[in-house]
């Protein structure tokens, strides 16, 4: 297991070597909301494909690229784009990019996606803050021997989602008006999208959303000590009993129309949080 200690650190450390700044939070952009990347001040852009030990993004709408520079006045990484289980990569190299930015600093990490509503009082186009998740994945990041310098061999997952940081987004909703549910995941391995006998299973489990990423993210921060944002975009409605054939244009479409949304309730906590808590900047 000392293997993966040594790949992950060799990642973090030529991404030092090449110029970037030590982030304090780390940014996962889901399908169709990339365009928060582009608001990134002083930003140094590394593809995944130049660092060490970084798998290769084959989505067609994920850039594929780190971003560090600051939002605001703090420094992050974003993640332009993330790596899927269902493109065929491993567990351990979905999550080896978030792994690099903690060891390199990040104490913090936002993770966003495009998401179904499975519950049925969301429309299209609304925000969801993730309050907790179900693993229906089948694999999990943390299987396998435990390197005690990555965390402990047991994380404990009784607030995956930090409670605090929903408070603040909530807060910078309320201040701008902006619709903001409360609710939980369903993560799936996908490629496909779900049966309707499938969306009835997963409402009466109690999801609210479902989607085919986010709990990866979550499972590796967590286990490393990070603090963790949930924030989803509603883009398709998962009705069994209505339900149609999915248009993957149209779900893009909606991700980009919900995007400022989404981008400011992100900025806005961020904001809050270096104020709260002191983030050094």
């Amino acid at each position: 297991m000392a293997e993966l200690y040594d790949r992950v650190r060799e990642s973090a450390d030529f991404l030092l070597a090449r110029g970037a700044p030590r982030p304090a939070a780390a940014v996962v952009l889901g399908s169709g909301l990339g365009d928060l990347a582009d608001r990134v001040d002083s930003p140094l852009a590394v593809p995944y494909h130049e660092v060490p030990h970084f798998a290769r993004s084959t989505v067609d709408f994920h850039e594929g690229q780190l971003v560090f520079g600051r939002l605001g006045s703090l420094p992050v990484a974003v993640m332009e784009g993330r790596l899927h289980y269902y493109e065929g990569h491993s567990m351990e190299a979905v999550v080896h990019p978030l792994r690099s930015l903690a060891l390199m600093g990040a104490k913090t990490l936002v993770v966003t996606s495009a998401v179904g509503g499975v519950n049925p009082a969301y429309g299209k186009g609304d925000v969801v803050m993730i309050r907790d998740h179900i693993n229906l994945m089948g694999d999990n990041p943390l299987i396998g021997p435990n390197d005690d310098r990555l965390g402990p061999r047991f994380p404990d997952m009784s607030e995956p989602y930090r409670a605090a940081y929903r408070q603040i987004v909530a807060g910078v909703a309320a201040a701008r008006k902006l619709a903001c549910h409360e609710g939980v995941l369903a993560a799936v391995a996908g490629p496909n999208l779900e049966t309707a006998a499938e969306y009835r299973f997963l409402r009466d489990a109690g999801a609210d959303v479902v989607g085919m990423s986010m709990v990866p993210e979550n499972l590796a921060a967590v286990h490393m000590g990070l603090s963790v944002l949930g924030l989803a975009v509603v883009t398709d409605l998962c009705d069994p009993d209505h339900l149609e054939p999915v248009d993957v244009p149209e779900i893009l479409r909606v991700a980009a129309e919900a995007g400022p949304r989404l981008q400011d309730l992100v900025l806005g906590f961020l904001s809050q949080l270096e104020q709260r808590e002191g983030v050094e900047a």
